[in-house]
């Protein structure tokens, strides 16, 4: 493996498609296509024109990065999956980063992200220094906002609102999702083997479970 390595990440954990191919701590190639369904037939060929604008093929890549949540149930199971099976195709390692995480990367903190937990409720997480908070799913008046801290970054959903509520300041993420998801993974290689991906979910499914079981992610 180069010391500066080449990384396919990407995530469908929202309403999206997104993709970015970092090499050398240079991105090749990016792609977002908002999409409210259809993710499973558009993941592939929007992975395959990220590689042709980076003009990289699979066999160069050096890890897969891939979003594990929270988000949408499905969504997540279905990048996870992906990300897994490349990774075995291929032999390299897939490395899961979560999508708060990944929001936070760049900012100073103390850093709040939020993500929509649906039902009135929120994904939030919290970031200062090198220590964090659990992600978890909280209501407006729950969130966990940091003990004597006034200048609080809030990034991601309803971040003004938050905001104004506890007095503190709107932030956009430093850089886009896949490409966050990227660069931690990066990060993460230097630290050595890695967890393979699980999704990280935090609520149950919405729908209820069908009579088949679904597909089995593997330990």
């Amino acid at each position: 493996m180069r010391s500066e390595p080449t990384i396919l990440a990407f995530d469908t954990s929202a309403a999206h498609c997104a993709a970015a191919l970092l090499s050398e701590d240079r991105v090749l190639a990016r792609r977002s296509e908002t999409m409210s369904k259809g993710q499973a037939e558009r993941l592939m060929p929007l992975l395959q024109k990220v590689l042709d604008e980076g003009r990289t093929r699979l066999e160069d890549l050096d890890a897969i990065g891939v979003g594990i949540g929270p988000g949408n149930f499905t969504g997540t199971r279905l990048s996870v999956a992906a990300a897994r099976g490349l990774a075995l195709s291929l032999g390299i390692p897939a490395i899961g980063v979560g999508t708060l995480e990944a929001m936070a990367l760049g900012t100073d903190g103390p850093v709040l992200c939020s993500l929509d937990g649906r039902r009135e409720k929120f994904y939030v997480q919290v970031f200062h220094d090198e220590t964090r908070t659990a992600p978890g799913l909280f209501s407006f008046d729950e969130i966990p906002w940091p003990a004597s801290e006034t200048n609080v970054a809030v990034i991601g959903h309803r971040a003004e609102e938050l905001a104004n509520a506890s007095g503190s300041a709107v932030c956009t993420p430093s850089y886009p999702l896949a490409e966050a998801i990227a660069r931690i993974a990066a990060a993460r290689m230097q630290e050595g083997t890695q967890p393979r991906p699980a999704p990280l979910y935090i609520r149950p499914a919405d729908a209820a479970p069908p009579a088949d079981p679904p597909p089995m992610i593997l330990p």
